[in-house]
């Protein structure tokens, strides 16, 4: 039977651990309301100005455009969105196995971009090129931000460094519920007409003007939604872990309650027989 101190000193331990998974849940629903309400916000003009995106590259001058224009693929790039922190299940896990899942399965020459200290620091560790890592990205994404890195990937794309660019991320759904996925980034997917659905739409000024002015701004918001629906899937799944923990933290206080009553309960019932035997003893010599 274990010692009744030593079973005190694990009650008072997991209570102690109980408190700060539930600290770390409310935090986490906290900045995922936050998270939640941006991505709310952000996917009408999202969605809005793929769709605009989409139907100008259709157009037959537009497919100049080195952003839209389809070219041989010699060299891929992969954007890895991942956290900075544990503590959210298998959030990080799943999201670095889907990379190394997309790279061992790419024929080409691949690279990879995590964004994140939990991806970053997985791939520095393995033979995979890293042309660009970014570390402590925080919990709050601003559109400078996405703006920075959006330029430097399309760079990398213009400069014929890459020749095609994915995204790997977690698009948020719910607080219970997030997707993972790989996308195609660059260049600019066109989208599939279906019979009787072309639109022949009168354009001022010409197509490939505005396509220019609008791709740039297109794959800054384009990676700005990502970089949001990835930490609201962060946040979401911290909240959820921190849950689960907390739940099972008092699942194991009320083992550890029953096994310490037991062992209390011998230890009161050992000494009644001790004095018990002690009394019978001197009654004996008597």
């Amino acid at each position: 039977m274990p010692n009744i101190r030593d079973i005190k000193r694990r009650i008072q331990a997991i209570h102690n651990i109980q408190h700060v998974t539930g600290a770390m849940k409310m935090v986490a629903a906290s900045k995922l309301r936050r998270a939640q309400s941006q991505v709310w916000a952000a996917r009408p003009y999202a969605y809005k100005i793929a769709e605009v995106v989409g139907r100008l590259a259709l157009a037959p001058q537009a497919r100049e455009i080195p952003l839209v224009a389809p070219r041989e693929v010699s060299r891929v790039g992969y954007v890895l969105v991942t956290g900075d922190r544990g503590l959210c299940g298998a959030y990080n896990a799943n999201l670095i196995s889907l990379a190394v899942e997309s790279l061992n399965q790419e024929k080409r020459s691949a690279a990879l971009i995590p964004v994140g200290s939990k991806g970053a620091r997985y791939f520095l560790k393995r033979p995979v090129e890293i042309l660009k890592y970014y570390e402590d990205v925080g919990d709050d994404f601003d559109l400078a931000r996405a703006r920075n890195l959006a330029r430097q990937l399309m760079d990398y794309y213009l400069k014929l460094e890459l020749d095609e660019v994915h995204l790997i991320y977690a698009r948020f759904h719910t607080a219970l519920r997030h997707e993972l996925l790989v996308e195609r980034f660059l260049p600019v997917v066109t989208p599939t007409l279906k019979a009787g659905e072309e639109v022949d739409y009168i354009y001022e000024p010409e197509p490939r003007s505005m396509l220019e002015a609008i791709l740039p701004r297109y794959c800054e918001m384009r990676v700005f939604q990502a970089l949001l629906e990835a930490k609201a899937s962060e946040h979401s799944a911290r909240m959820v872990a921190m849950e689960s923990a907390t739940s099972n933290a008092g699942d194991v206080i009320d083992r550890l309650t029953l096994t310490f009553n037991k062992a209390r309960q011998a230890a009161i019932t050992k000494e009644i027989v001790e004095i018990a035997t002690g009394a019978e003893a001197l009654k004996a010599r008597s």
